[in-house]
């Protein structure tokens, strides 16, 4: 296989080098995904685009006046683990990590590069739609912003048009919000799941308040749980409540197989793990 490889110097400079009508010119970050997809003849790209010497302020991690935390979408995945900003703010994507790939993976795959993938195996996006987190997107003809649940729109299908660069993602504050992610194996601990359920809520003691809850990896693209999120707003999140929404999960989406579990079993999953996620999130504090 041949392609040209071609290694711009700012961001402005690789938005040009891409091509909005042709699909076999494509940017490359970290290249986890990419080169997986090459090797195994998926992908036939005729120019790649490299955005690794672009702009430092690309790759880092700030937070902003109003709270909210921005991460460069060239920021590796362990750089996320590292970060003390990411721990105080979202302490939830700290813990994400440890079952996350191998340290080579997280060593070399950036956020941005997942969030454009599209992948819904994936373990960090069902967790940023948890958190409320939105996307930055770079064109020739300006910038953009969408909420990450925006971005998926398909099975490895995005929002990006094939001139379109992701660019950060943006946590909002947190305060006085729980979250927790959970996710089953079939093989190994840090494998992709055959399930992830993502969750954050507001209060606790007295109730669950503005519940996000998100399912990755058994379906087509990961996605809100709009059903039992209203089974658990306001409730006190015992047995008959997380039962209860566990079940309105499960009944709401369209399940898929794949080689990590048949639909059924991962229905099943589901049901028992939006508790697990839930008292997990109870577990930590606030």
């Amino acid at each position: 296989m041949t392609f040209e490889l071609l290694e711009p110097r700012s961001l402005g400079e690789a938005l040009r080098l891409l091509d909005r009508d042709d699909p076999a010119v494509r940017p490359i970050a970290g290249g986890t995904a990419l080169m997986l997809m090459m090797k195994a003849g998926l992908l036939r790209p005729e120019r790649l685009v490299s955005l690794r010497r672009i702009e430092p302020r690309y790759s880092a991690i700030a937070s902003e006046p109003d709270g909210s935390l921005r991460i460069g979408a060239l920021a590796t995945l362990a750089a996320l683990e590292r970060s003390d900003l990411v721990r105080r703010h979202a302490p939830v994507v700290t813990r994400t990590m440890r079952r996350l790939a191998n340290v080579r993976v997280r060593n070399v795959a950036t956020v941005g590069g997942g969030l454009a993938h599209g992948d819904p195996h994936l373990d960090l996006p069902p967790v940023w739609i948890a958190l409320g987190a939105r996307v930055t997107v770079a064109s020739p003809a300006g910038e953009r912003t969408l909420a990450v649940e925006e971005l998926f729109v398909g099975y490895f299908e995005t929002a990006l048009g094939h001139d379109e660069i992701v660019t950060a993602i943006t946590v909002p504050a947190q305060a006085g919000r729980r979250a927790a992610y959970v996710k089953c194996t079939t093989r190994s601990a840090d494998d992709w799941p055959a399930l992830g359920v993502a969750v954050s809520f507001a209060g606790g003691d007295g109730g669950l308040r503005d519940v996000r809850l998100v399912v990755g990896a058994a379906t087509a693209k990961p996605m809100r749980l709009a059903g039992a999120e209203a089974a658990l707003d306001g409730t006190q999140a015992d047995d008959t409540a997380l039962r209860r929404a566990g079940e309105a999960a499960a009944a709401e989406v369209e399940i898929e197989s794949d080689d990590r579990g048949s639909a059924a079993y991962k229905r099943h999953l589901l049901r028992i793990h939006v508790g697990r996620a839930i008292r997990a999130a109870l577990a930590e504090p606030a």
